[in-house]
């Protein structure tokens, strides 16, 4: 792993790590890599020291590397996502929650009565539960609109 030292076109500094230096080129260039301050993804390299362990006085430990400086926060936060990701993250979120808060839900129960509410057996209303990929598949093949409710990794992930 490789730590870098990173500037964005704001002049934001901020530390970020990398399996290679070509894994930072990568993601660079597909714009992954973001300022967490102000989302920019024009980001560089900054100029930093090489941290290399002495070998010619084995009695004296090397430097630590990993201590952050004392005035840096305890926990940075880099993006792991551009800000268009997260505001679509963000929209699948809310579509989410207003389903879950003004539907009701049915478990097991979902493939049978919407295919019910589909044949006018029962009342509609706003529904949803589980179903299992065969029985989506049979309400679709039937012109059954249903659709998965979006599933979002923790934020954090």
């Amino acid at each position: 792993m490789i730590r870098y030292t990173l500037n964005c076109a704001a002049g934001h500094q901020f530390e970020s790590w990398f399996p290679s230096s070509g894994s930072f080129d990568a993601q660079q260039a597909r714009g992954l890599v973001a300022c967490p301050s102000c989302g920019s993804v024009q980001v560089e390299k900054a100029m930093m020291a090489p941290s290399v362990a002495r070998t010619d006085r084995p009695d004296t430990p090397a430097p630590a590397t990993d201590a952050p400086p004392a005035d840096a926060p305890a926990d940075p936060q880099v993006p792991m996502m551009t800000r268009p990701d997260g505001e679509l993250r963000a929209l699948l979120r809310q579509l989410r929650e207003h389903i879950v808060k003004t539907s009701d839900y049915v478990g097991d129960d979902f493939a049978d009565l919407a295919r019910k509410m589909h044949d006018g057996e029962i009342e509609h209303r706003s529904i949803y539960g589980e179903a299992t990929r065969d029985e989506v598949k049979a309400l679709h093949e039937d012109e059954v609109d249903v659709f998965p409710l979006p599933v979002l990794p923790d934020d954090r992930n």
